[in-house]
């Protein structure tokens, strides 16, 4: 036999529990794992440690905590050995969860590898502070564990000189999704989640089922929840809104760029996108009722209206130090506007006029006069001519009276024409 420091969860699962005697004390069902709860750094470890076991004794089943336990192995089998067992009262398990019921079989995030996968088996670690879980399996060589073929499939494998595959994630690289279920509230829940691209994250969310999709989108910091709604597919986004509370819905709709927000609405009940727009602030709100009255076939409908617009006279200093202090989205950035008193269009410059000039220098002296621009009431047929013609990253849309309403960007565009806009 030999003394272990590293085992599996899944071979102390259905372990006779012995005393020093070599009673049998019960077989272990469970263990309870705890997260450190003053650990906010999401780049320190956050390990879980083992801080009680379920055991199954006659017809009871118990919380105990162990003294001096003592995990071995036989074969490959595991025979675990304590000093003395305490029977707990549930209530003394707060803040813990049963790592076999939560964790394993689940989903959860790879936040290395940023994606989401299931757990076949738990890696754990004995220390002299303690048991602790290190890594989640999710490779087929915890698989064939579990199902009690491991040895025979490594052995057969070994005549053609293959191994099983293995594949383990580290804890600090692993984000618990499926608790939801199990009313287990975390210090920090999905915390490094935050850390994950928008997209990343989207891609996760619409893997999840409908109640781990609310659950994780909601715990999403509003501008974060904004972006990964704008990556989501149109019946994904519908999905997500309808969960929420309106007040909730409103204030990350909010978030997003006008144009997003009115494509969004335009795949929701009538009557729940009054009710958003009623909830929204308004000025915001006001932007997206515009926006919905333009038909799906006019330029107006695919423009956003969250463009940056300067005076002529204001110099490139001036332009440079509203934008670091605005901190605009990218897509901003394509093209910059030159406006008269009467918000009509006289000019355009771009990122590029801004750096190679001096930052003294007048906006009028590099803005591009007379610049290309469409109607709103125009069709979008005539848009990607424009783009691919003058080779524009973004098209200033104009009313009726000239004046500057908004813009077309090339992303939306090629959106557009490949036909992801507005699709259920």
């Amino acid at each position: 036999m030999t003394s272990l420091t590293t085992f599996y969860l899944s071979r102390l699962i259905g372990c006779k529990l012995f005393d020093a005697r070599e009673n049998v004390l019960g077989i272990i069902l469970d263990v309870y794992v705890q997260l450190p709860m003053s650990n906010t750094d999401i780049n320190k470890a956050q390990r879980p440690k083992i801080v009680a076991f379920y055991i199954k004794q006659g017809n009871k089943q118990l919380n105990v905590t162990l003294t001096n336990v003592q995990i071995v192995k036989f074969n490959t089998r595991y025979k675990v050995q304590c000093q003395a067992m305490t029977e707990l009262p549930a209530e003394l398990l707060n803040h813990t969860f049963l790592l076999k019921e939560t964790i394993l079989d689940k989903q959860i995030v790879d936040i290395n590898g940023r994606k989401l996968v299931r757990v076949n088996d738990v890696r754990m670690v004995a220390l002299s502070s303690g048991a602790f879980v290190v890594a989640a399996d999710v490779g087929l060589e915890g698989l064939v564990r579990r199902i009690g073929i491991y040895k025979f499939l490594r052995t057969a494998l070994h005549l053609f000189g293959a191994k099983i595959p293995s594949k383990f994630i580290l804890w600090d690289d692993v984000e618990a999704i499926d608790f939801s279920s199990l009313n287990i509230k975390l210090n920090t829940p999905f915390t490094k989640l935050n850390t994950l691209h928008p997209s990343d994250l989207a891609d996760i969310i619409e893997e999840l089922g409908k109640d781990s999709k609310t659950s994780v989108f909601s715990s999403l910091d509003e501008e974060t929840a904004a972006d990964v709604l704008e990556e989501l597919e149109a019946k994904e986004q519908v999905q997500i809104i309808e969960s929420l509370s309106i007040e909730k819905a409103a204030d990350v709709l909010e978030k997003m760029p006008a144009d997003e927000a009115a494509d969004l609405m335009e795949n929701l009940e009538e009557e729940r996108a009054q009710q958003l727009l009623k909830e929204m602030e308004p000025e915001a709100s006001e932007e997206v009722r515009d926006l919905l009255e333009y038909p799906n076939s006019l330029v107006g409908s695919l423009m956003t209206t969250d463009i940056l617009t300067f005076k002529e006279t204001q110099t490139i200093a001036d332009v440079i130090a509203y934008i670091q202090q605005q901190q605009p989205e990218m897509a901003e950035l394509y093209t910059l506007f030159v406006v008269d008193e009467q918000n009509r269009l006289v000019g355009t410059f771009t990122m590029r006029d801004l750096l190679v000039s001096s930052l003294n220098k007048p906006l009028k002296d590099i803005m591009i006069d007379n610049p290309h621009q469409i109607h709103d009431y125009e069709r979008l047929d005539s848009l990607s001519e424009i783009i691919s013609k003058y080779n524009l990253l973004g098209v200033p849309v104009t009313n009726e009276n000239e004046e500057l309403e908004g813009m077309v960007i090339i992303d939306d565009v090629v959106d557009d024409l490949l036909g992801k806009r507005r699709t259920m």
